[in-house]
């Protein structure tokens, strides 16, 4: 009797695996299967167009990326990249992005604002079709800063 259980749950063990294993091929090919809009001249799709810092120490590392891939059928040229404010400072490709290829905007936060929530922007100017100035959005907390306290001498 033993036996026939045990070999009962084996089976059922190899079919439960079985299905996960085939839905996870599923998946994954779907995954594969998802294709880029393409654009008739320069594109540019995000991968995240908005970025959450979420709840970061002061005077941490601010820097992020937002990664894009030209999915256009000519060259994408980021012409400039402007923050909305001093304390977010962008850098872009120098070098044209060629089609099918991915770029990145960089994006450095000034995280010795502590003590504050922030949301501020980047505007990137290029000459990608129809959307020639791309707002891109950075967000989130900077914790305050830690105090020291001194001990008094009595």
């Amino acid at each position: 009797m033993k036996k026939i259980i045990l070999l009962a749950a084996l089976v059922a063990f190899g079919v439960t695996n079985s299905n996960a294993q085939t839905a996870k091929k599923v998946a994954t090919k779907a995954a594969a299967k998802v294709e880029t809009p393409k654009v008739d001249g320069p594109g540019m799709l995000f991968e995240n167009e908005t970025i959450d810092y979420g709840t970061i120490p002061a005077n941490s590392d601010g820097k992020r990326e937002f990664v894009f891939v030209n999915n256009g059928t000519k060259p994408l040229i980021i012409e400039s990249t402007q923050g909305s404010c001093g304390c977010t400072v962008p850098s872009k490709p120098e070098k044209p992005i060629q089609p099918g290829e991915r770029g990145v905007i960089g994006v450095k936060y000034d995280t010795s604002r502590a003590g504050q929530s922030f949301q501020k922007t980047v505007t990137v100017k290029s000459n990608a079709v129809g959307q020639e100035n791309k707002v891109l959005t950075i967000k989130g907390n900077v914790l305050p800063a830690e105090t020291k306290v001194e001990p008094t001498k009595s």
